[in-house]
């Protein structure tokens, strides 16, 4: 605890939000996967048999799913006129508030977002669950914004 009695909790993740350019407002249930990975090179100085120099060459990002209701046709949409030929990518925020969800916490931008994936529902007649659709997408860019 800081000497001014402050304190810096852990965000939670319940209340977040998805944008993406030219879609309708969504509410999703999950949003998975967003991470970077740096590709480290292992060199083997000659004379130096102590360790080995490891030099960062490149960053890799994992691929967003995200997870929803089923509500509209907006993502498969998507998805589907990229199997047709139409590749349209998309920006947009990945957005945490606090517990209020009034004040945005922690915010990433994602650029160059193209759908890889789309998964619908598993159906059961025995169950009164929700339908669940999960789209898959890839992107170009990651940036934090706050």
């Amino acid at each position: 605890m800081a000497a001014t009695g402050s304190r810096n909790d852990p965000f939670f993740v319940f209340r977040f939000q998805i944008s993406l350019d030219g879609m309708t407002q969504a509410g999703f249930s999950e949003c998975t996967g967003l991470q970077l990975e740096t590709e480290f090179m292992d060199y083997m100085e000659g004379g130096l048999n102590t360790h080995v120099l490891k030099f960062p060459t490149r960053t890799k990002q994992g691929n967003i799913t995200l997870k929803r209701g089923i509500v509209d046709r907006e993502l498969w949409d998507w998805y589907y006129n990229l199997t047709q030929g139409t590749v349209a990518p998309k920006s947009g925020d990945i957005t945490v508030f606090d517990p209020s969800g009034g004040e945005t916490v922690a915010q990433w931008n994602i650029e160059g977002a193209l759908p890889i994936k789309w998964q619908g529902p598993d159906l059961n007649a025995t169950q009164s669950s929700v339908a669940v659709e999960t789209l898959e997408i890839s992107y170009l860019t990651l940036k934090r914004k706050t």
